[in-house]
């Protein structure tokens, strides 16, 4: 019996002993939370936007032909690297070669005209002075020189024309860059009308710009010149370095959403390949405060006008009230009430937001 009163004494003790334990973990503040310390750093706020890679104004080329022929030979296929001035197509030029071959022999014959004109006009001189012609047959003599001279420089003009077309049978890059598209084929017949046809399409991958998608309640505090950062989503951990170029006075209306483009020059990374229609998100940097005491925006806590924060004393918190400041997208900018270093405390509040 003696034995059975000391085992219930001992399970009653450590009941009691638990339920204390329990009780006392319960009642304690800091058993679920996470404490942090108040730390400086550079403080960026900014508009936050989505956006389109896009080449920019004379970057991106269409490049066609100015006269009508069949494809005799194609030089490039899409995703080659091109030089400017290198031949990308030609076209069958031997009806433009015929061509050429008739004026030039046209410009033969009207030389030939117009040395015989020189030298009859010199001979009704001559006559004119010995008073052997009558006046009439002196300005039939001219009149047929400068016939001779104008038919002479209207076949120049056509051998010149000629030998431009056959030129056109050469299609060139007007541009470096990479073929982006190539939309005909060898031994197709293409017809120069009032549109060049489209042989390829050169993009400049050195010349890129992002179109930022800009809210209208933000694009006020937009500006030119300013520093902006985006990301892609090939490059999801390495943030790029931008400028506002230019903000289109006319609005993009998607989905009853209206938005303002704001278009920022790229800093081109020479490690990173960027490429047309890559979506990014952007970050247009409005001010940079350096050096400022921050928290996390969790850490934060407002209840009755009062902004506070629970700073960790030992083993006890205390309800720190605090002035802030700047904030961005992580942080928190604290003006006064908190000192480098203190601890604070990022808990689930019940009686406050955060």
């Amino acid at each position: 019996m003696k034995k059975i009163l000391v085992v219930a004494a001992i399970v009653a003790i450590a009941a009691v002993v638990w339920a204390r334990t329990v009780r006392k973990r319960d009642d304690d503040p800091l058993r679920d939370a996470q404490i942090v310390r108040v730390t400086r750093r550079d403080l960026s706020t900014a508009v936050k936007a989505t956006g389109i890679v896009k080449p920019m104004i004379g970057a991106e080329v269409r490049v066609g032909s100015r006269v009508s022929g069949v494809v005799r030979r194609l030089y490039v296929r899409v995703g080659d690297s091109v030089a400017k001035g290198q031949i990308l197509a030609e076209l069958d030029a031997r009806d433009l070669e015929a061509r050429r071959g008739e004026a030039a022999a046209a410009l033969q014959v009207a030389e030939a005209n117009l040395r015989y004109a020189n030298a009859e006009l010199h001979r009704k001189r001559e006559l004119k002075s010995a008073q052997l012609i009558a006046a009439s047959e002196m300005d039939l003599a001219q009149q047929a020189f400068a016939v001779a001279d104008r038919q002479c420089a209207q076949a120049r003009a056509n051998l010149e024309y000629a030998t431009t077309q056959l030129g056109y049978a050469r299609i060139v890059a007007p541009i470096a860059g990479v073929v982006e598209s190539v939309t005909t084929q060898e031994g197709e017949t293409v017809a120069a009308s009032l549109a060049a046809p489209t042989f390829v399409t050169l993009v400049d991958l050195t010349r890129l710009e992002v179109r930022a998608y800009v809210d209208e309640t933000d694009i006020g505090r937009i500006r030119v010149g300013q520093t902006a950062r985006f990301t892609v989503d090939t490059y999801p951990d390495h943030e790029l370095t931008a400028r506002v170029n230019a903000i289109y006075p006319q609005a993009e209306i998607r989905d009853n959403v209206v938005d303002y483009v704001a278009v920022l020059g790229i800093d081109t990374p020479r490690d990173r390949l960027l490429r047309p229609e890559m979506t990014t998100t952007t970050r247009i940097l409005l001010d940079t405060r350096s050096n400022v005491l921050t928290v996390p925006i969790r850490a934060v806590r407002r209840d009755n006008g009062r902004t506070f924060v629970q700073l960790k004393r030992g083993d006890a918190i205390e309800q720190r009230t605090i002035t802030t400041g700047a904030r961005d997208e992580n942080g928190i900018e604290i003006v006064n009430g908190l000192r480098e270093g203190d601890e604070v405390l990022i808990a689930q509040s019940k009686g406050s937001d955060s």
